[in-house]
């Protein structure tokens, strides 16, 4: 038996606004692909996540060097970047 949930909590003060990270929730669902066997996988995801991470270019306020910076993106154009990145 196994279970994957983001750590963070939910953080319903943020419930429809587009903000939040959802790092956690992806990677959640990558050790969950990891523990059944889906290994190939789970490692296309993982990578996916840090190359968008590392180019910096579409991750929310939390992963920017200024929380202010007006380049941040919302939680549905960083997962739209992520799995763009499943791509390349």
């Amino acid at each position: 038996m196994a279970i994957f949930e983001a750590t963070h909590g939910s953080a319903p003060r943020y419930k429809g606004l587009d903000k939040v990270n959802p790092v956690a929730m992806i990677l959640s669902g990558m050790l969950m692909l990891e523990h059944l066997g889906e290994v190939d996988a789970s490692e296309r995801l993982e990578a996916a996540v840090a190359k968008v991470i590392a180019e910096g270019k579409h991750v929310t306020y939390d992963l920017k060097d200024d929380r202010d910076d007006p380049t941040a993106v919302g939680t549905r154009a960083m997962g739209d970047a992520i799995v763009a990145a499943l791509g390349r």
